[in-house]
């Protein structure tokens, strides 16, 4: 009976160990069957449809096997890759869903449509090394399962703001490769704002001569960058030709990747009137902004620009200007969306203006906000002319919508909400879980800009709030501003790993979602980042610091969401800070020239950077 207890538990432990896995983002359904599948010298592909993307991402696979020396030609005893189209669709699949077998000696990867296959295959390489040199040498092993796997949301999807830096064609490849992996659909290509505009227009050919390039800066945005002065050279800078363009879009799309292009308007608009200033109201000269000072914010959510920045919405010339961009832009994407922006539109100059005014009094026009809401309506005709679809910042909610007119919700969630409840389709984008560009550690180690959003916050968001229809929800993206993102890998490292919690909230289920589980897996994925080179943030290894104040007194909590960690500090000057002591409660920061040290360790050995605190940054937290 011992022994018979003893064989249950083994195989149970056993089951336990094959049902784990590392998938990011968590499949539907994954059920281990005990078994072990080895590939050594040989896979045998077995391509069994006609179908030619499914075959397009069967090569792609095969050039990834390759890299692991893997001959994929048949042999005896190899196991066998086949995949295929089911002749009749499993509803439960829908277009992107897969179903994954694999047993000892075969895996079977099987779709309703291409996309299927290619997610299937992005699941099959997390269950193989991250790259050949971290393969076992006796053979590539998978733990024998069956998958059932489908997206939640139809929108999966990234921002890259490549204006206020620019990226090459390959960086840009790079980072859509990165998206597929993860089982995102959407690049979100912010290619115009007042930093640079990136696209060419060929009957504009002035949007790319003059507001492609800028005078060079260094250091943050903001007062300590200089404005250009007159007849200074604009040496930084790029954009993206025609040709380029379709390039990447064939890219994206052999990736199973959609693009989105934004053209905003009709504020950030600085690049297209150093090219265009007759499209102002004021008409002077304008210039591309370097980065420079060049409007104040108040806290309360109002700002005013210092120099104008938006396009004149009383001036026809504007909108034959936009036709042309319209026209050509429709021309390249062949998606439904194009993104008109309409955010952070500053209506002060167009107030102003004795001509604007003489317009709004023509038309009945109450106030910016109401001109603002023309404009939108004029853009949309122009974009759904062109057969194409809006979608735009949740500003644009302002005025009344044409009826399929999406809205991407920025400013938290209300805009969402409310476009939803006015049956508008809503990508949700929050700040407040979305934005890539927000630190994610301590900023004592992290560049500090607006705000902070961690890992485990942008892993609570749920694009679907409560009480709102969630057929109105096409999904969720998050948004890389790059005011303080100048190179792809450091691009990489604000956007991963925050961008596998999005992933996992817009393809799992919702019930699905476990913050253990998941940080379980990030920390493999870590590794897998690490093995490719591929820079990834760890800032959620490192202990959060709150500060506040009781009794006259300083105190300090200290925390994480790491399993099986501790975290130890000092405050008395001394370090290693794991000689120090180890966290378990508030304490007091006394008086005195201090530092607060402290770190997260695993099993004696460090995880994350130290955190380093003077008493006087201390006190400065102080939340009262």
């Amino acid at each position: 009976m011992r022994n018979l207890l003893l064989s249950i538990m083994l195989c149970l432990v056993a089951q336990t160990i094959m049902a784990q896995h590392s998938i990011i983002p968590e499949p539907v359904n994954y059920n281990g069957n005990g078994e072990t599948l080895i590939i050594k010298d040989n896979l045998a592909f077995n391509v069994l449809t006609k179908d030619k993307e499914a075959i397009e991402y069967a090569n792609q696979f095969k050039e990834y096997v390759d890299g692991f020396s893997i001959n994929t030609s048949k042999a005896n005893n190899a196991p066998t890759l086949s995949i295929n189209l089911n002749k009749k669709k499993n509803t439960e699949l829908g277009t992107e869903g897969y179903t994954l077998k694999v047993t000892a000696s075969e895996i079977s990867l099987t779709a309703n449509e291409a996309a299927g296959i290619f997610n299937g295959f992005q699941t099959l390489k997390q269950l193989l090394p991250a790259t050949p040199e971290v393969a076992p040498a006796d053979g590539l092993k998978i733990a024998g399962c069956t998958i059932t796997d489908y997206p939640r949301f139809k929108w999966r999807g990234l921002m890259l703001d490549v204006s206020r830096h620019f990226f090459t064609v390959d960086e840009v490849k790079e980072y859509i490769d990165k998206m597929a992996e993860y089982k995102f659909n959407v690049f979100h290509w912010h290619l115009t704002d007042d930093n640079g505009w990136r696209i060419e227009i060929k009957s504009l050919p002035k949007l790319t001569e003059i507001g492609a390039w800028r005078v060079e800066r260094f250091g943050r945005f903001g007062e300590t960058r200089p404005t250009p002065k007159a007849d200074e050279a604009t040496p930084y800078g790029g954009f993206y030709t025609q040709e380029q363009i379709k390039d990447v879009i064939e890219y994206a799309a052999n990736k199973n990747i959609t693009i989105v292009p934004e053209i905003d308007v009709p504020g950030h608009s600085m690049a297209a009137l150093a090219a265009y200033p007759e499209l102002a109201t004021d008409k002077k000269p304008k210039y591309v902004s370097p980065g420079d000072k060049f409007s104040e914010w108040y806290g309360d959510g109002t700002f005013k620009m210092l120099v104008e920045n938006a396009l004149n919405p009383s001036d026809e010339k504007v909108y034959e200007f936009l036709d042309k961009v319209f026209t050509e832009v429709a021309e390249l994407f062949p998606g439904e969306y194009i993104h008109m922006g309409g955010d952070e539109c500053y209506h002060g100059y167009w107030e102003e203006d004795p001509a604007v005014r003489e317009f709004m009094k023509k038309h009945d026009i109450a106030d910016g906000e109401e001109l603002q809401s023309y404009f939108v309506s004029r853009v949309e005709k122009i974009i759904t002319s062109k057969g194409k679809k809006v979608i735009g910042w949740d500003e644009i909610l302002a005025g009344e919508l044409a009826k399929n007119t999406a809205v991407m919700s920025w400013q938290g969630m209300k805009g969402g909400i409310k476009a939803a409840k006015m049956e508008h389709p809503v990508v949700m984008s929050p700040t407040t879980f979305a934005y890539l560009d927000y630190s994610q550690g301590d900023h004592n180690v992290e560049n500090w800009i607006y705000a902070k959003l961690s890992l485990e916050k942008t892993y609570e968001f749920e694009p679907v709030p409560e009480g709102v229809d969630a057929q109105y929800i096409l999904g969720g993206q998050g948004n890389l501003w790059t005011e303080v993102i100048p190179t792809m890998p450091f691009a990489f490292y604000m956007t991963y790993p925050r961008a596998l919690s999005l992933s996992e909230t817009l393809w799992s289920p919702k019930a699905k979602k476990n913050w253990n589980s998941f940080i379980k897996k990030t920390e493999v994925h870590f590794d897998r980042f690490d093995a490719t080179g591929t820079n990834i943030s760890k800032a959620v290894y490192e202990p959060q610091v709150k500060i506040y104040e009781k009794d006259g007194k300083m105190f300090c909590e200290l925390s994480n969401s790491i399993p099986n960690s501790k975290i130890y500090y000092t405050i008395d000057n001394t370090y290693p800070v794991n000689f120090g002591n180890e966290y378990k409660g508030a304490f007091e920061i006394p008086n005195g020239e201090l530092n607060l040290r402290t770190q997260t360790f695993r099993n004696n050995k460090a995880l994350g950077r130290e955190i380093i605190i003077s008493r006087e940054e201390l006190t400065a937290r102080i939340k009262k």
